[in-house]
């Protein structure tokens, strides 16, 4: 086993690393930049140092500033977390190099899942059904044009490199094509340096379901269930559960061991997640996500595993201590990332300081999170303030677990997607577990936040209350009893809703 681990990231994740390090007897080393000096991800590690300003590209994603920062504080290995050098095979080439432990695949089969065309060519030879499209680049607006016409609208432009969903576009036309292929080029480019471009069929009212993969460097491998993670905004998650509502054991245990077959075939060791698309009794690979995944809480709540306990271990040499017969889902657990954005706004980020920050508590509750009040939400980094998970005995009291955590859930000072959170959990189809990738705009769902609107009752009641208040705040003032309220009379038919909730304001011969 590893003396001191290098937690190379920020935030909640830093800390969930730190936290399964203490617990091996591991000693967790972090990193910082300027605009983390007063983290709260600091206070978890032994140890720590700056390695840069606030731009990621100067700081978290500088590859030889980690490497250095390893080296000088004497660690053995290394863990990304997830997002900046998580999935960059070019700083796991250079841990190899230097000898230092990298707690995630090799470099040769990350390079070949970061690259989807590779990945999709890698699946198919294993026999893993892949989505109907084109494996190679598309150089040229009328080669884009001529594939998506044999593919059959609606398509989805996809760049070849990175992750998050970032680089994907709906092509529902010819005539939307070239402005398309133009955007997702750039978008690419500025993300990943790299602007190729492929083409997919779209899947229509698809389901998006993940397994979860362990294999240790014998080659041995389990999957450990699936998560649905279907409810998605711009392609990227907001809500994930396990076990899906979709699912059957029959059809666990095959696409479980797709899965494991497909990432066996390419080298891979440590944790990694496919990714498939699961639509009309049909599941077809998406793509493979080479790290802890954000929303693996999810598969620790109904498995019991502690997967960076098992990530470390695996890259500490150590064997699979289990098999797949072993492998057990008990109950229902479900995350919600609670960011810093306006889901009014189509979810714009909304940075800022965090004046008032008290986490839910109870049975069944878990938050993951890198802030406390007084925390800032940097401009620089990913706006997720916590992960909020529940477990319970099933989905339905899971979801009822999981309004009542979200309405004691405080956080001021910033935006946050709580009632969002709070809108999807009402929402009629969610509620009966029909969850596809679009369902947020087909639903209506941000509309929804608001609640249900007035009733005419309502209305008046609150004309009736708005218009009396001078009135209440005088004889309050003057301490005269408030039966001396005179109502309004273009308001005398909502008196008796004054009070809301059915309490009506009592008549005179009432008093």
């Amino acid at each position: 086993m590893f003396r001191r681990v290098l937690v190379s990231n920020r935030g909640e994740i830093a800390i969930r690393v730190a936290r399964t390090c203490r617990k091996l007897g591991v000693e967790p080393i972090g990193v910082y930049s300027t605009a983390d000096v007063h983290a709260v991800h600091r206070r978890y590690m032994e140890d720590d140092v700056c390695i840069g300003p606030a731009p990621p590209m100067e700081s978290y994603l500088a590859i030889d500033k980690i490497v250095k920062a390893a080296e000088d504080l004497r660690c053995e290995a290394v863990h990304p977390g997830y997002g900046f050098l998580a999935e960059n095979p070019a700083f796991v080439k250079r841990c190899e190099e230097e000898d230092l432990a990298f707690i995630g695949p090799p470099s040769g089969p990350m390079a070949l899942s970061g690259d989807k065309i590779a990945s999709r060519k890698a699946m198919a030879a294993a026999g893993v059904p892949v989505t109907k499209g084109v494996d190679r680049v598309l150089h040229t607006v009328d080669d884009a044009a001529a594939v998506a016409e044999s593919l059959g609208y609606p398509v989805m432009f996809k760049a070849t490199a990175g992750g998050g969903g970032i680089g994907m576009s709906r092509v529902d036309s010819l005539k939307d094509l070239p402005a398309a292929f133009e955007a997702a080029c750039s978008v690419a480019l500025a993300n990943f340096g790299n602007p190729d471009l492929f083409l997919e069929k779209y899947v229509v009212h698809a389901r998006h379901i993940e397994i979860q993969v362990l294999i240790d460097s014998q080659g041995h491998g389990v999957h450990l269930g699936e998560r649905e993670c279907s409810v998605q905004r711009r392609h990227q998650k907001l809500i994930e559960e396990s076990p899906s509502p979709a699912m059957t054991p029959e059809l666990r245990e095959e696409i479980g061991a797709t899965a494991v077959r497909g990432l066996q075939s390419v080298g891979y060791r440590n944790a990694g997640t496919v990714e498939f698309l699961f639509a009309g009794g049909n599941f077809h690979f998406n793509e493979v996500n080479a790290r802890l995944q954000v929303e693996h809480p999810v598969t620790e709540a109904v498995t019991g595993l502690d997967l960076v306990e098992l990530q470390i271990r695996i890259a500490a040499g150590e064997p699979l201590s289990l098999d797949q017969m072993e492998v057990r889902l008990r109950g229902h657990a479900m995350e919600c990332r609670i960011n810093a954005e306006d889901p009014t706004a189509n979810f714009t980020p909304g940075p800022g300081r965090i004046t008032e920050y008290r986490e839910p508590r109870g049975p069944g509750v878990r938050v993951d999170s890198g802030v406390a009040a007084g925390s800032v939400v940097s401009e620089h980094y990913d706006p997720l303030i916590a992960k909020l998970i529940v477990h319970g005995e099933n989905r339905a009291s899971t979801v009822a677990g999981m309004e009542r955590a979200l309405r004691t859930f405080t956080i001021e000072g910033v935006p946050t997607t709580i009632p969002f959170h709070r809108a999807m959990l009402r929402d009629e189809a969610f509620r009966k577990g029909d969850l596809w990738t679009t369902m947020i705009a087909d639903r209506n769902v941000l509309r929804a936040m608001a609640g249900p609107p007035l009733a005419d009752g309502d209305i008046q009641a609150l004309a009736v209350a708005l218009a009396s208040m001078p009135q209440v705040v005088e004889l309050l003032a003057s301490r005269q009893p408030l039966r001396r309220l005179r109502v309004p009379v273009w308001a005398a038919r909502g008196r008796r809703e004054l009070m809301g909730g059915g309490h009506a304001v009592p008549s005179r011969r009432q008093r």
